[in-house]
C-alpha cells in the first residue's frame, strides 16, 4: 500500500484548513480597514487612494495570488473533510443529539461556507472583476467609491450583502477558534481568549461591513 502524503491525510488537511483560515481573516482585517476608510466621509479620496495602491501595486499583485489560492485550497479542504467525516459517521450517530455539545453554526459549517462562496463570487463580480478589466482591458480610470456607493444603494444589492455579512459572522464565530484547534494549538489557559477574540472578531469585522453597506445606503456617507 503506497504510504499516505501529508497533503492528502486527514491530519494535512486540518492543517492547510487551519493555516488558510488564518490567512483569510488576517486578510479580512485588512479588507475591512481599507473599506472603514469610507466612513470617513472624505468623498471617497482616502478609500480611492486605499483601493488604487492595493489594485495597482506590483507587490499587492502577487500576494493576490495567494489569497486566491489560499481561498481554494480553504474551500477544497474544508469540504473533503466535511464529505469524509459524514462518510466515515456510523448510521448509529443520527440518534445522538448532537445539539447538546455544540452550536447550530457548528454543525451548519458547510452550508455557511457555501452561502459564503457564493456571496464571494457575486462581490468579485461587482467589483474585482471590474477593477481587473480596467486595468489590463479598458484603461478607464478608476473610482471605487462611486462604484461602491452605486452598487449598495440598490435594495437587492444591500440584502444580498447584509446576508452575506451575517453568514461571515456565524462561520467566523466557529471557524477563528477551529483555525488555532486544526493546527493544535489547544492550552487551557490560552484557548479561553481565542474564543473571546473569536468572539469579538466574528462580530466587529463583519458589523463593520455592514455599517458601511448601511451608511452609503441611508446616504450618510457621500
Amino acid at each position: 500500500m503506497a504510504k499516505e502524503s501529508f497533503i492528502s491525510s486527514s491530519i494535512g488537511r486540518k492543517v492547510i484548513v487551519g493555516l488558510t483560515g488564518l490567512f483569510l481573516i488576517s486578510f479580512l482585517l485588512v479588507h475591512v480597514g481599507i473599506n472603514a476608510t469610507i466612513l470617513l466621509n472624505d468623498g471617497g479620496e482616502t478609500f480611492n487612494t486605499a483601493a488604487h495602491f492595493m489594485s495597482h501595486n506590483w507587490v499587492i499583485r502577487v500576494m493576490e495570488i495567494g489569497l486566491l489560492a489560499g481561498l481554494i485550497a480553504h474551500v477544497v479542504m474544508t469540504l473533503k473533510l466535511h464529505f469524509e467525516n459524514k462518510a466515515k459517521r456510523p448510521v448509529g450517530y443520527a440518534v445522538i443529539d448532537g445539539k447538546a455539545n455544540s452550536k447550530w453554526y457548528s454543525r451548519s459549517m458547510a452550508v455557511l461556507g457555501t452561502l459564503l462562496l457564493i456571496f464571494l463570487v457575486i462581490h468579485m463580480a461587482d467589483f474585482w472583476l471590474h477593477t481587473k478589466k480596467s486595468i489590463y482591458i479598458t484603461g478607464e480610470e478608476e473610482n471605487p467609491f462611486e462604484e461602491v456607493k452605486r452598487a449598495l444603494t440598490n435594495p437587492i444589492v444591500l440584502i444580498i450583502y447584509i446576508g452575506g455579512f451575517i453568514a461571515l459572522g456565524y462561520h467566523l464565530l466557529h471557524g477563528f477558534p477551529s483555525a488555532f484547534q486544526s493546527l493544535g494549538l489547544n492550552h487551557k489557559k490560552y484557548t479561553p481568549i481565542i474564543k473571546a477574540l473569536g468572539t469579538a472578531y466574528s462580530i466587529i469585522v463583519p458589523g463593520l461591513f455592514a455599517v458601511i453597506a448601511l451608511a452609503l445606503f441611508f446616504g450618510l456617507v457621500q
